[in-house]
């Protein structure tokens, strides 16, 4: 006969094959009324009573009546519609949509949420690592597996969505949290040195794409944001620009998107000589809106102006950059010239002076010792006269 235990703790008692069982009830199926039952076995009474203690109390911490009721599939699509949709900016939801429907749904999307494990994300973690890539033209060349900072993206989507479903009380725990994560990869930073731009330029010249690039190098815009602008964005007279939008490749097409942040909407000043590119630039480019349009008129690839950069560079002898580089070239120079590190941030459209210090941090030390250095010599003049 079952051992009857106090109300809401269950019921213990030993079966015919030696084991003991301990029975509790949890919850009301929502469709029929009936009463849900569990269960959990042991070898001994006190191991029974323990797990027993444990699961009542697990459950009531679960909607025992909904926690069947999505796959992981399914949850994120809920997920996303009704959470993600409002707290991430416009900008991110075409980039969650293409992590779920490309990698997190066709993976472990069938798996019911409350089964999945941190072995199940592992496991597609190192997948999406080594073949995770989709099938596009622009990514034709580019290597089979995501990189490390996709694949932690994606962990990270995929765990604010669980924590979601631990406040539905679908689940008791996180096993996004479990994981073992890729390590990010330290890309170098490289500049084009001083003495490397102006073969960097003529070559542009050459190649007829020396007022991109020029802009580029004396603003440090984001190459989106350089791809973005519209000649209603730039004021000649005074010598400024104003920076709106971004160009950006979304499911293939070629679309205009917001800015990252709110800091990245900016007015920068405009030199003398920057402004008179941007005027020679004008007379090239015919009616078309956009301050860098493609042949027909409209906006140019992000993919095409990194091929661009590449193609000049070679010609011109000069070792291989990022396009991300020349933002840096931007930066390093202001910096090394004197400009301060607020004013810098500002013009680069970071989220704070604090994270520019540490981007160019060796610049900066650079210019401390310099400094330190010059305040030496003038003590030792003092000291010594």
């Amino acid at each position: 006969m079952a051992k009857k235990r106090a109300n809401g703790e269950g019921s213990i008692r030993k079966r015919k094959d030696g084991r003991w069982e301990g029975r509790y009830t949890a919850g009301h199926d929502p469709v029929t009324g009936k009463t849900i039952y569990k269960n959990v076995l042991g070898r001994t009474q006190a191991e029974v009573k323990e797990k027993l203690k444990r699961a009542i109390e697990d459950s009531a911490k679960l909607d025992m009546s909904k926690m069947g009721q999505y796959t992981v599939g399914q949850w994120m699509d809920i997920w996303f519609e009704n959470y993600a949709k409002i707290k991430v900016r416009p900008s991110s939801h075409q980039t969650y949509r293409g992590y779920i429907e490309n990698h997190i749904k066709p993976n472990i999307g069938s798996i019911p949420l409350n089964k999945l494990t941190s072995l199940e994300l592992q496991k597609l973690y190192k997948k999406l690592l080594g073949n995770g890539r989709v099938e596009r033209i622009e990514s034709k060349k580019q290597p089979k597996g995501l990189s490390a900072k996709t694949v932690r993206n994606i962990n990270q989507i995929i765990a604010s969505a669980l924590n979601l479903a631990i406040e539905h009380r679908l689940i008791l725990t996180n096993p996004a949290n479990a994981c073992a994560l890729p390590k990010l990869e330290h890309r170098e930073m490289k500049t084009l040195p001083v003495e490397q731009l102006t073969s960097f330029l003529r070559e542009a010249k050459e190649s007829g794409v020396f007022e991109m690039y020029y802009i580029e190098l004396a603003t440090g815009l984001r190459r989106g944001e350089l791809l973005g602008l519209k000649w209603s964005d730039i004021d000649l007279e005074h010598g400024s620009l104003r920076v709106q939008r971004q160009i950006a490749r979304i499911d293939g097409e070629i679309v205009e998107a917001p800015l990252k942040t709110k800091n990245a909407y900016r007015t920068l000043p405009l030199s003398a000589d920057a402004t008179d590119v941007l005027k020679a630039q004008k007379k090239k480019c015919g009616n078309s809106q956009y301050v860098f349009p493609s042949p027909t008129g409209g906006p140019i690839s992000p993919d095409s102006v990194l091929h661009m950069l590449h193609r000049v560079l070679k010609r011109a002898g000069l070792p291989k950059v990022r396009f991300h580089d020349l933002r840096h070239t931007f930066a390093t120079l202001a910096l090394q010239n004197g400009v301060d590190i607020k004013t810098v941030s500002g013009m680069l459209g970071h989220f704070s002076a604090g994270f520019t210090l540490d981007t160019y941090a060796h610049v900066t030390t650079a210019a401390q010792k310099e400094a330190a250095n010059t305040m030496g010599g003038v003590l030792r003049v003092a000291a010594n006269s």
